[in-house]
């Protein structure tokens, strides 16, 4: 990328056919604001989209434009200063080169020289944890790149393999929580969901796919339409809690699913959203059903996913519970964004408190990183071998993962036996039919696989 400028740029002029839509193509806004310094520039490459962001002193003015014949999108701050030492980073994405230097006696221009024709959106974000004002300029592509096969291939009439969405999450400008030691949530979570994308792959039955694997930023709400648009089993996003203050001494894995809340705010989103509705939700199509048709079905569906959800969560929880402290020792719920697919189990996982040092370091250690991630594959795989989908490798080997048996003795109540055989109270109920926790000694109990 060329180096940043400090001398006057001359864009010549304007011909009548970029003049007559400037309007059209005017995205950014003016923002009262005074003199606004530059101080920096990040550069973000992802799959889908790239993105430019400027930290900047504070609000400001400023106009964005297209220009062509080379293409490049223009953007001019009003009262802009650059800071001294200002540095263009390596060209990335759509981007060949950045251009950064005055317009006129008080202005400041920003010229980005693009690779492809593109869609240009920017906008101002407010301070943020300790980052300041920023402009952001994402730039996507006008011809949308085709889908990029990643899920197993597998021969009509054979078993398809169960398919697991992986999150990691945060990344590129967000990098979530920060450790005592200055470690970034973003890093940790990637690393993680390419160790457990990595184990996935060499279970039988079993694939993964990523929905970010770089340090870019994905919307929460497109990351789990990549999980549906996979089909996936399972969605399984992957944090680092942090607890605010100065309480460093939190620690422990825990499990989140979607509260009820979350879930119903979803459903009206869905059955507002016209372009929604024509999605496939379980299989069947709501675009063409009457509201009360498709509420009842959208209903019924979202019931049966949050208990798939449960029902894993509970298992990863187990399996954690085996490796470290977990936070709780139940299963938890809010309404994240990323676990409100309608049609697609999905669960939370925060690895450990990055902001506690010791399980900080834990998480910065590749060792426990494997750790970690075999211990969401195990409680993934006790899920599916109970639970195996219709048509899954799981089901047509079902037969190899029947159930082993417990018979009670003095003493024992539900929850001994289900610490004891890595499993919940929850689900021996569910395997044994059982209306109570009430046991006699000599009962036999089936105990679900794993």
């Amino acid at each position: 990328m060329a180096a940043v400028q400090s001398r006057p740029m001359r864009l010549g002029k304007l011909p009548a056919r970029i003049l007559a839509p400037w309007a059209a193509l005017l995205l950014g806004a003016a923002v009262p604001a005074g003199a606004a310094d530059i101080k920096a520039l990040r550069i973000w490459e992802g799959p889908d989209y790239t993105r430019a962001v400027f930290d900047v002193s504070g609000p400001l003015d400023y106009k964005l434009f297209e220009l062509s014949d080379p293409g490049r999108i223009v953007i001019d701050v009003k009262d802009g200063r650059i800071v001294e030492g200002l540095g263009a980073p390596a060209a990335k994405g759509m981007l060949k080169a950045v251009r950064i230097g005055k317009q006129g006696k008080s202005d400041a221009r920003i010229v980005l020289d693009l690779g492809a024709e593109v869609r240009p959106k920017s906008f101002l974000l407010p301070p943020a944890e300790k980052l300041g004002y920023r402009l952001v300029v994402d730039l996507y592509p006008k011809q949308k790149p085709a889908p990029v096969k990643t899920v197993k291939q597998v021969l009509p009439g054979e078993p398809r393999p169960v398919v697991i969405a992986i999150d990691a999450g945060h990344g590129g400008e967000d990098p979530g929580a920060r450790g005592a030691t200055g470690t970034h949530e973003k890093n940790i979570t990637l690393q993680v969901a390419r160790e457990l994308k990595r184990q996935i792959d060499r279970e039988p039955g079993m694939t993964a796919i990523l929905t970010r694997d770089g340090d870019y930023y994905v919307k929460r709400e497109d990351r789990y339409r990549k999980a549906r648009e996979a089909r996936a089993d399972l969605f399984v996003s992957i944090h680092a809690d942090a607890c605010p203050g100065s309480c460093e001494t939190a620690r422990g894995s825990s499990v989140w699913v979607l509260s009820t809340r979350g879930a119903s705010s979803e459903a009206a989103r869905r059955l507002a959203d016209r372009e929604n509705r024509a999605d496939l939700i379980g299989g069947v199509s709501l675009d063409d059903k009457e509201d009360s048709l498709a509420a009842v079905l959208l209903d019924l569906q979202q019931g049966a996913t949050m208990d798939a959800s449960n029902a894993v969560a509970d298992h990863v929880l187990v399996a954690l519970r085996q490796i470290g402290p977990t936070h709780r020792r139940q299963v938890e719920r809010a309404n994240f964004v990323v676990l409100r697919s309608p049609d697609v189990p999905s669960i939370l996982v925060e690895t450990a408190f990055i902001s506690n040092p010791a399980e900080e370091k834990r998480l910065n250690d590749a060792v426990h990183r494997e750790k970690l991630a075999g211990a969401i594959l195990d409680g993934a795989r006790n899920y599916f071998r109970m639970m195996p989908p219709q048509g899954t490798w799981f089901a047509a080997n079902a037969d190899k993962f029947r159930p082993s048996r417990h018979v009670v003795g003095r003493g024992e109540t539900l929850a001994i036996i289900a610490e004891r055989h890595g499993t919940t109270a929850g689900k021996l109920r569910s395997a044994n039919k059982l209306a109570s926790d009430a046991l006699r000694v000599g009962d036999v109990l089936d105990i679900p696989a794993g």
